[in-house]
């Protein structure tokens, strides 16, 4: 018998979860009877039988090399979809077979040598946690646990089969093999280039993240470049993002990540955990997460959130500076970054916007709007808010912890809002259970039913100073949630699988039942009956900036009599997270409705009058109140509107072909009658060019300005070369142009 001793050595060994202790138990795994401690001392009882050479001596059996066949166009990494990353590493996916070559002394006896194959992973590898894995030889492979067989042999080599289970711990392994021969010393190889990446696995009918859509797979778990969608839902914009998930460097980065978090590695084969790993970690008021989120408009120190093209530069620059958040972020930026992540890990992943998205700060599963006596705002109670729109992310998995038929969609928000379990993190929480109201569900699926589902309650201030429901507004939240559709660039809207049809009985239900767990149980009392309503519409596409902005409110007289009404017209430059910036105009008006008739208002905001108070995205909302004198109907309404931005045009000027230098064109005309000063161009494209800037100090009134740039592609097929503009006096300004690169 010998004792062998694993390496102590090592990039694990430095791991910053070095801080977290594991127990270790001893077991009896595949031929062991003994595991002693953490450096895992091991005791093999051996047959007794000499193997000798000419001179009489013992031959130890040893590895001489060992070949994980990991190249990218190679059998592994094809049959496990990881040739896509752009690493040298040894890459595949659990619950899948794997092969490899190992190289020995001389040729292998069955019957009598041994050979063990070790992985260890995290700071303190224990077998009772799996994070410790002896994997002996078997005649036969049975498949979905860890095993491995010869499955040929070639002089003094031999290919082994290995199979990993279906619920094996992601992340990196050192890999390990150990030799032992006939009353013979036993021998262990490592050789770090030969570490183990191990990701989930959408392909594999055993693993929690199985997807059985290929189509879906290619999607959301392969494409490495997206829309994400902003504005509002009268105005929808879409701007291209680089996920970038198979860049060199980025696997790297995204296990960083997990390994900062300073989580126990052995929960790491659940996807629910992990997705709240990396919901908490993608932003930084706790852990020193990977972004700062910054909405105030000044962005010194960093880079406007606007100006991202994509995943890429953000994951790199937090790894390279070992874990300093980096300036600066907003919420399309947390939900790129964590769809970038997701996928590379292999989770499959998706990128979803919310138009109207409400911010429920009292979890009353109600979004409220408080006023005095005069029905003029009290900013001071007013702390639920609803964002133009609002971005997160969609999660695919099982959820056997959750009763049957949660499984699927599970949402999940990187961006900072409120905490969950005091840390800023939201999710999973399932589809299924917010559709129908079901928020005592875990994970903050009431955070996420308020987002999606709430209704806007307008309380008014009694003379007592208690307060009173006058009005709600049953469909004012959660309109349009978007994603980019499967295997096209085309706006996919899942709004149905977040709630029922607004109005209807099922969608109804849901609220109730949901509110019923809330904080405000009590404001659903019979509603009164209503004889006038309002709306505002836009003209066309609605204005663009630079220009007067103009606004129709609609007035309907439903009733069989004349009515007058008192109305209150309040605009403001806004957040696009519905925080108020500064009052850009107020009016009262009294106006005259004819019976079974609609009045039109047109409202005309000047350039001149908002130009100097518009913020990130140019969002502005109109705010709406009034009495009608007749009834004494309460009407109130908020209307939320974002002053359109042009695009920067891309055309290629000559042919692309992978290794050889081309040109693109890149145009931009200034929309507005005053100067730009300080411009930045971003330029980045996978397979195109990495990051690139180009300044100009100004940018004339209504002036076009065009600049060339050359690169040399490196990846055949269609590529996407993406290009924003950074400028204090115009954000949201971006474009991107599809090149075709011959190979």
């Amino acid at each position: 018998m010998s004792a062998v001793k694993g390496p102590t050595t090592g990039r694990f060994a430095t791991s910053r979860l070095s801080s977290v202790s594991f127990g270790f138990g001893d077991d009896e795994v595949g031929g062991y009877n003994e595991l002693r401690d953490a450096k895992v001392e091991k005791r093999v009882m051996m047959r007794f039988l000499h193997v000798e050479d000419d001179a009489g001596k013992e031959l130890p059996l040893k590895v001489q090399s060992i070949d994980l066949m990991k190249d990218k166009s190679g059998e592994n990494r094809m049959k496990h979809r990881t040739h896509l990353y752009q690493n040298d590493n040894f890459i595949i996916r659990r619950g899948q077979t794997f092969q490899m070559w190992i190289t020995l002394s001389r040729p292998f006896d069955a019957h009598t040598d041994m050979l063990y194959l070790h992985l260890k992973t995290g700071p303190v590898p224990s077998v009772g946690k799996g994070t410790y894995v002896i994997v002996p030889l078997v005649e036969n492979l049975k498949g979905n646990c860890w095993e491995a067989a010869v499955v040929e042999k070639d002089d003094k080599r031999i290919k082994l089969s290995v199979n990993s289970p279906a619920t094996a711990i992601i992340g990196r392994y050192q890999f390990i093999v150990e030799t032992t021969s006939p009353n013979g010393p036993s021998f262990s190889t490592y050789d770090h280039t030969n570490d183990i990446y191990m990701l989930f696995n959408p392909w594999s009918k055993d693993d929690t993240v199985y997807l059985d859509d290929e189509e879906e797979r290619q999607e959301y778990v392969l494409n490495d470049v997206g829309r994400i969608y902003y504005g509002n839902e009268y105005q929808i914009g879409a701007r291209t993002w680089n996920y970038g998930q198979f860049d060199s460097g980025i696997l790297t980065a995204c296990l960083y990540i997990l390994e900062k978090s300073r989580t126990p590695n052995y929960g790491w084969g659940n996807p629910v955990n992990v997705v709240r790993i990396i919901s908490a970690m993608v932003n930084s008021p706790n852990d020193s997460g990977v972004l700062a989120g910054n909405w105030s408009g000044n962005y010194t120190g960093g880079k406007s959130p606007t100006a991202w093209n994509g995943s890429i530069e953000i994951l790199k620059q937090y790894y390279a500076s070992k874990g300093s958040p980096v300036k600066y972020g907003q919420c399309w930026v947390f939900g790129g970054v964590t769809t970038t992540v997701m996928r590379c890990l292999g989770i499959p992943t998706r990128t979803v916007t919310n138009f109207r998205s409400a911010h429920d700060t009292d979890v009353s599963l109600t979004t409220d709007v408080y006023v005095d006596e005069n029905m003029e705002p009290l900013n001071n109670l007013n702390h639920d808010s609803i964002w133009n729109f609002h971005v997160w992310n969609d999660c695919w998995m099982a959820r056997p912890d959750l009763p049957d038929g949660n499984g699927g969609w599970q949402a999940v928000d990187s961006t900072p809002q409120e905490e969950s379990n005091g840390i800023y993190c939201c999710g999973p929480a399932p589809l299924t259970a917010i559709r129908s109201g079901q928020v005592y569900l875990k994970y903050d699926c009431p955070f996420v039913f308020a987002e999606v589902n709430s209704d806007k309650i307008y309380w008014q201030r009694n003379a007592n100073g208690t307060y009173r429901k006058i009005y709600s507004e049953n469909s004012v939240v959660g309109c349009n949630i978007s994603t980019k559709a499967v295997g096209s660039d085309e706006r996919n809207d899942i709004t149905h699988m977040y709630k029922h049809p607004e109005g209807s009985e099922q969608e109804r239900m849901a609220v109730e039942t949901a509110c019923r767990f809330g904080s405000k149980a009590h404001a659903y009392a019979s509603p009164t009956a209503e004889d006038i309503s309002v709306k505002v519409v836009l003209e066309g596409e609605g204005p663009k900036i630079g220009s007067d902005a103009v606004l129709c409110i609609k007035l309907y007289n439903s009733s069989s009599e004349k009515r007058n009404v008192s109305l209150y017209i309040q605009v403001a430059a806004m957040y696009y997270t519905g925080v108020h910036k500064a009052t850009i105009h107020k009016d009262h008006i009294d106006v005259d409705l004819k019976p079974k008739k609609e009045t039109i208002i047109q409202l005309t905001l000047p350039y001149d009058l908002y130009k100097d108070q518009l913020v990130d995205q140019a969002a502005l909302m109109l705010t709406l109140s009034g009495r009608v004198k007749e009834t004494q109907q309460v009407l109130a309404t908020q209307f939320s509107f974002r002053l359109r931005t042009p695009d920067i045009i891309i055309k290629p000027t000559r042919r692309a072909v992978v290794g050889r230098k081309m040109e693109v064109e890149i145009s931009f005309t200034n929309p507005l009658p005053d100067v730009l000063k300080d411009v930045v161009f971003n330029v980045e494209g996978i397979g195109l060019q990495s990051a690139h800037k180009k300044i100009y100090r100004e940018i004339g009134s209504h002036a076009t300005i065009t600049f060339t740039e050359e690169f040399t592609p490196t990846l055949a097929g269609t590529k996407k070369l993406v290009a924003t503009l950074d400028c204090s006096q115009l954000t949201q300004v971006h474009g991107v142009g599809d090149i075709i690169v011959e190979a």
